[in-house]
């Protein structure tokens, strides 16, 4: 019987159930109307707060580098090598003392998102989460090379569990409230209401039940519409081509998809070493300087690492960078975020993996072409960016939808990037299991401030 019972209380003439469709066999949670209140409430609050960080974010890069009219990565290349060292050294100083000091300022605060989603009721600190966002935006602004979407993230979590307080929401509720905030945030400051709520039910919640699909494109509507207060509505990479199915790009999408699983798992024990040994106790004071400095170092040669990795993904998709240059960029990017993590940073991994999957596909596409022309670079990048981010989130469907709303494009490429996403994900999920999410998950019984994720 389906809880709550509908008003319509006589079956159809057959007398079969409606609750034999899977995904209406009975409610996750229960929503009354308050719970509906406190999801829009939810909803505008995250699109504001999103508005917010990225406000910091934008103008921290334009304070530190120039060129407000600019992409980010336009304007680091034009700054001096000496600029962009002592950029990050600087970065690394001030979120290595910030860090320090708010860890232990709100030592007993939760900030784990998906550790509260996952294993407890869903409850954050509203200020931890709040400040930890902010020093991630000031130091990705200077160029960490760290995701963006982490700060948001949490204050959409946040925002959310504070909420179900003041509305009485019980913790089943609380934790779903939790969870649509958390992918609202996603969905606000890149733009895609449907990836945020697929990655809400899908990374987050693990269902696809109306009772999860439902207040989760509810909320990420919200959010992301709410946050065209202050961010474009256009996709988050424009320009791109209208890439078409070709038989050499289908080939090669079923070839590499191996390899990107391989990649993912290579890539997701990384983050969960780095995650767990990073660096801890006074150390932390001086950590995040000396490893965003290494960074910066390598970004004399490639200013590519600075940030997030939007724009290194960019020129992927639309086809610029050299076999050499997509070579080292594939390898050096996860190295450069390693070592932020390991440093103790807080910070987000979507953009850094999708970008590694973006150069990575370009390089593996453009040598294949050698072999078998017939495709553009860009397509092999779009392709690879899907399957890399599909096996490391352990979520297939998210990445498909997330990759088709960030660049308005795809649909055409439609079945090759489906092909390559399942065989990654599948040899991923047959070889470990992990995600980037699951790795970075605290020790067992050591609290909230062994998490990495946390901040």
């Amino acid at each position: 019987m389906r809880q709550p019972a509908p008003r319509i209380a006589s079956r159809l003439p057959s007398g079969r159930g409606a609750t034999e469709q899977p995904n209406a066999v009975h409610d996750v949670v229960t929503l009354n109307l308050r719970s509906w209140v406190a999801l829009v409430v939810v909803g505008v609050a995250t699109g504001l707060l999103g508005d917010l960080m990225m406000f910091v974010l934008f103008s921290v890069g334009h304070l530190t580098y120039g060129h407000p009219t600019t992409s980010f990565q336009y304007a680091v290349t034009q700054a001096s090598d000496v600029r962009r060292v002592a950029a990050l050294a600087v970065a690394g100083a001030v979120g290595g003392v910030a860090w320090y000091v708010w860890r232990r300022v709100t030592s007993a605060e939760r900030s784990d998102v998906d550790d509260a989603i996952w294993r407890g009721s869903g409850e954050l600190s509203f200020r931890r989460c709040l400040g930890t966002g902010l020093i991630s935006e000031v130091v990705i602004g200077m160029g960490a090379s760290i995701g963006r979407e982490n700060g948001p993230r949490l204050m959409g979590g946040a925002t959310a569990s504070t909420l179900a307080g003041w509305f009485g929401l019980t913790p089943e509720q609380r934790r779903l409230l939790v969870a649509c905030g958390t992918g609202a945030g996603l969905a606000a400051v890149y733009n895609v209401p449907l990836g945020g709520a697929l990655f809400t039910a899908e990374v987050l919640l693990g269902t696809l039940s109306l009772s999860v699909m439902l207040p989760a494109l509810a909320c990420s509507a919200i959010a992301t519409a709410t946050a065209w207060v202050y961010l474009p509505r256009h996709a988050t990479y424009v320009g791109l081509a209208d890439f078409h199915f070709t038989g050499t790009l289908m080939a090669w999408a079923v070839l590499s998809g191996p390899v990107f699983g391989v990649v993912s798992v290579g890539w997701v024990r990384l983050v969960g070493f780095v995650s767990h040994h990073r660096v801890r106790g006074r150390l932390a004071l001086v950590a995040p300087l000396m490893a965003f400095t290494g960074v910066g170092l390598m970004g004399i040669g490639y200013p590519q690492l600075f940030g997030n990795g939007k724009d290194m993904a960019h020129d992927a998709f639309v086809g610029v960078g050299t076999l050499g240059v997509l070579a080292v960029l594939s390898v050096l990017k996860p190295v450069a975020t390693a070592l932020c993590l390991g440093s103790g940073a807080s910070g987000g991994l979507f953009t850094p993996t999708m970008s590694t999957g973006a150069v990575l596909g370009g390089f593996l596409g453009a040598a294949w072409s050698l072999i078998w022309p017939g495709s553009p670079e860009g397509a092999f990048a779009l392709v690879g960016a899907a399957a890399l981010i599909a096996a490391a989130m352990q979520a297939p469907l998210a990445a498909l939808v997330l990759m088709l709303e960030l660049t308005h494009t795809g649909f055409g490429v439609a079945v090759p990037m489906v092909a390559a996403t399942v065989v990654a994900t599948l040899v991923a999920r047959y070889i470990d299991g992990y995600s980037i999410y699951s790795a970075r998950l605290p020790a067992e019984l050591t609290g909230d401030e062994t998490s990495p994720a946390a901040g």
